[in-house]
């Protein structure tokens, strides 16, 4: 059965090209790059420079540095999760109902 391997690969193919077409990309003209869920140093730099604006905000008791160190630290951790999609799902067109 070797059409269900090709299928399989060709498949495979596809997602990775969706998932991160910078990687495939670079894959196919045979220089690798590391995927992009490997890149998270800027990520960490990010989260700690949250956690320090939270921090220093919760020391001078300022709403406003708190806000802004949460909503860094929310963007940090939504970057930091290796299962986020990068482009929304695809959705079927709506069926059409029988009249």
């Amino acid at each position: 059965m070797p059409g269900s391997d090709d299928h399989r690969l060709t498949e495979i193919e596809h997602h990775l090209h969706r998932d991160d077409p910078r990687f495939a990309e670079a894959l196919d003209a045979g220089l690798p790059r590391r995927p992009r869920e490997y890149h998270p140093p800027r990520v960490w730099l990010l989260l700690a420079v949250a956690l320090a604006v939270l921090g220093t905000g919760l020391f001078l008791a300022r709403g406003l540095l708190i806000a802004t160190g949460l909503v860094l630290a929310g963007v940090a951790a939504e970057l930091l999760d290796p299962h986020r999609r990068s482009r929304p799902p695809h959705h079927p067109p709506p069926r059409s109902w029988p009249r």
